[in-house]
Order: C-alpha cells, then structure tokens, then sequence
C-alpha cells in the first residue's frame, strides 16, 4: 500500500462524503437502522452518529480498508452502542444466514470490486424481514451525464478508492435477489456525474 492510500485518501474520502448534504442524507437513512446491524463499508465511521440507541443492539462494521478505521473507531466511542469492525469485505465475515435485522451501505456499492456477490452475501446474511438500507451515487438519467461519467470512470478510479460514478445500483440490488421497496433519486450539489444519488429500502 503506498502512502497516498494509507494516509491521504482516508481523510480525502472522509472529507467528501461528510459533506453537507451526503451527512443530510445520512442522517434521514440511518435512524431506520434496527436490532442487530451490519454497515457494510464502515470506513470512518460517519454513520456512527446517525444510529438510535434505543433501536440498534449492536453494529458489525465491515471494510477491507484497514486504514479507514483508526478514525471510526474514535467514533464509536460515544454513541452508545457496542460496536465490533472487521477489517475484510462482507465475504470474509463468515456470519451465519440470516444473522442481522438491518443491513445498511451508503457510499460503498460504488467502489466493491464485485459488487454483485457481496449483494448475494448481504442477502445470505439478512434475516427474514430485514431490510437492506441503501443511499448510493451512480449512473444519471441523462444521456450526457452519462457519458461523462463512463469517461471519468477510468481515471476516477484509482484516485478514489475504486469509485465508479457509473453503477446502475438498483439494477444491481435486484440482479442480486433483493426486492426494492422504496427508491428516492436526485442531485445533490457538486459535479452532476458525482452527484446522482440512489437512496431507498430493499428487502429479501
């Protein structure tokens, strides 16, 4: 791992998706959470703040970025609620099928290598009636948005963390087997290929 991994791209990408209106987001999306939890790119720990105490049990925080969760954890010190992190993806925790009441992911589908399996895995491990809580950036409805997002994609990447701005999310979660409840789409601010978000609730 070279040095702008290790220690310049935490704190880049922490600056970015703590952003105003990505924190508006989140805070509207992880209240939902419920019973025992599982945040699927934990990173550094931003949701942490945005859980009910009084609903969430206990919070399993996934990401392979090791790196992420030195700041996380100072995060997780005041909420509250016990919080174990894992420094693997979702297919190296080896949870039992149907373990955890809420799943949620937010600014992480973009950037899974494979995003399809670690879905079906997310899906293995969701209990019956749980719900999958979901705000992701991806592919725009217009066709010149579009275009620029398969443009930048192949530079964007390697400069954040594996970040393609041009993932089809809900058409993702259903190819891996969920069922989308309730879908929101819309800008926020910043640059239009960055920018348009996909946040909703999907079940098994």
């Amino acid at each position: 791992m070279g040095l702008y991994d290790k220690y310049v791209l935490p704190r880049l990408i922490d600056t970015a998706c703590g952003m105003g209106d990505v924190m508006k987001r989140r805070a509207a999306l992880i209240p939902q959470a419920q019973g025992d939890v599982l945040e699927i790119g934990i990173g550094t720990g931003l949701n942490l703040a945005y859980y009910d105490k009084t609903r969430v049990t206990r919070i399993t925080g996934v990401d392979p970025a090791a790196q992420m969760q030195a700041l996380a954890s100072q995060r997780s010190l005041d909420i509250g609620i016990p919080v174990d992190m894992v420094a693997v993806d979702v297919r190296g925790i080896h949870a039992d099928a149907g373990r955890f009441d809420t799943i949620v992911i937010t600014f992480t589908l973009c950037s899974i290598e494979d995003p399809i399996p670690a879905l079906r895995e997310m899906k293995r491990v969701l209990g019956d009636g749980g719900r999958l809580l979901f705000c992701e950036h991806g592919l725009a409805p217009e066709q010149g948005v579009k275009a620029w997002q398969h443009r930048l994609t192949p530079w964007w990447k390697p400069l954040a963390g594996g970040c393609h701005l041009n993932r089809d999310i809900p058409a993702l979660i259903q190819e891996a087997g969920f069922v989308i409840e309730r879908l929101d789409t819309g800008y926020i601010k910043g640059p239009r290929p960055m920018t348009f978000l996909y946040e909703g609730v999907a079940i098994k």
